[in-house]
């Protein structure tokens, strides 16, 4: 059962929705199609009426197209946000007129759909809409703190972050270091807003054979090449109707650049073999820790796909940034590894604490985590302290940059050794310690990793 089809507003009245357009036939469709989804309607000619029935009457979703008589749908969306913020409103925009689509979004409109009209899609939107209006998200100082740790300012600014974009349905891009929970926020995004109960599917980018990329994010046809045995449903379709959380999105080579740009603006894919191309509805969240404006300045990334996938830029703050929460942090960790043991919580010690304040973490959170759980396998009776602590020497600068530039007196060797090692560990801790991953992640064998962790000394 569609939202629409059980959504029942707080005085028993069924939901209302305004649309806002000069052109008769559009209204009409557009008012029919409404009432088959039990839905009631009101119409508006033009930004005056629009704003005029918002002021008096209790609506739940406003659908405006973008050409009106006295101005366009987007001082209509800037005037819902300053307003009625707690009111969805989609935009109507001429086909292929992506700019626009874009600009709207990123003014707080919570979707777009181009013209002509595809009723299938725009019910999937008003079915979204309707959804997200019967079930509103926990208060922002609240939103995510049982799982999204810390109490500093720009946590508590996080959290806002998420809960507000999780009543749009526009792109997001989520930077951030290494480490820092990029993921968990994508999750965060997806569980409060409209798609919740619809699937996530987490893509790593980076860990896909080039080769296989195209079939395994589009799906194949049976037949289409030697080994498609059957048909196959690629990611983006296992996302139907849900979230697809683009990770690592900076690794994608330019040809599937191209193929993911068509998903976002057109919301079609074609599978491998197929001669024709399929409607999806999914939402795009992607994430990576590289600059996308500094590989978009050198040629590697596409500008036109960085502007799809960025309508809106949330930024994961780096541990270093917010060392206050590092106790808070500690002991979540430390009471999940207890969990994992079947034991009582592990303790730390006020020392223990003060060396891990102090420490500016380069790899975050994950680096943080691995730290703890390496110094809970060296102490007894479940309390860690200072000595228990293992911390390496951070790398802000490439060592052998930072020598040269420093007139260092050191061989080049150390120099080379040092920037190996600091690539080792990151890799390590990337991995969780899963020496074939890393391996793998740094383009090495096993063999020769191994060699290099003996003879650097890392633990």
């Amino acid at each position: 059962m569609s939202a629409t089809e059980s959504a029942v507003r707080g005085d028993g009245t069924r939901p209302a929705v305004l649309i806002v357009d000069d052109e008769p036939d559009l209204l009409e469709l557009l008012s029919l199609t409404l009432r088959r989804m039990n839905l009631r309607t009101r119409t508006a000619n033009d930004l005056g009426s629009a704003q005029k029935l918002l002021r008096s009457e209790p609506v739940d979703l406003c659908l405006t197209d973008m050409r009106l008589p006295d101005g366009n749908g987007l001082e209509l969306v800037e005037w819902i946000q300053r307003n009625r913020a707690d009111l969805p409103v989609a935009v109507i925009t001429a086909h292929g007129s992506v700019e626009a689509a874009v600009r709207a979004l990123k003014l707080g409109a919570f979707d777009f759909v181009s013209k002509p009209l595809d009723l299938g899609v725009l019910r999937k939107l008003i079915d979204n809409a309707i959804r997200l209006g019967a079930g509103p998200p926990p208060p922002a100082p609240e939103f995510g703190r049982a799982r999204l740790i810390g109490e500093s300012a720009p946590m508590g600014h996080l959290r806002e972050l998420i809960a507000r974009v999780a009543r749009s349905e526009a792109p997001v891009h989520i930077s951030g270091e290494s480490g820092t929970g990029k993921e968990l926020v994508a999750r965060l995004i997806h569980e409060s807003g409209a798609r919740r109960e619809r699937p996530f599917i987490a893509v790593n980018c980076g860990a896909i054979p080039t080769e296989l990329m195209e079939s395994e994010f589009f799906g194949h046809r049976r037949g289409s090449f030697t080994g498609a045995v059957a048909d196959k449903k690629g990611l983006i379709q296992a996302a139907e109707g849900g979230t697809l959380f683009l990770d690592e999105v900076a690794d994608l080579p330019l040809h599937m650049q191209v193929k993911l740009l068509r998903v976002v603006q057109e919301k079609t894919v074609r599978p491998v073999g197929e001669a024709n191309e399929e409607k999806v509805d999914v939402r795009i969240l992607s994430a990576t820790h590289k600059n996308l404006m500094e590989l978009v300045a050198l040629g590697q990334f596409r500008e036109d796909l960085f502007y799809r996938i960025n309508v809106i830029e949330l930024h994961v703050p780096a541990l270093r940034e917010r060392p206050e929460d590092i106790p808070d942090l500690a002991r979540a960790v430390l009471a999940r590894l207890g969990r994992r043991q079947s034991g009582p919580t592990p303790r730390i010690a006020p020392d223990a604490l003060a060396m891990l304040a102090d420490y500016p973490f380069p790899g975050n959170v994950r680096e943080l985590e691995n730290v703890l759980e390496r110094a809970l396998t060296l102490c007894l009776g479940g309390m860690i302290t200072a000595e228990h602590i293992k911390l390496r020497t951070p790398t802000r600068t490439p060592p052998a940059a930072a020598g040269l530039a420093a007139g260092a007196s050191g061989p080049l060797g150390d120099h080379l050794e040092g920037i190996e090692r600091s690539a080792i560990v990151q890799a390590l801790e990337k991995t969780r310690y899963n020496k074939t991953a890393a391996a793998k992640l740094l383009g090495m064998s096993f063999r020769a990793l191994r060699y290099r962790i003996k003879k650097l000394g890392i633990e």
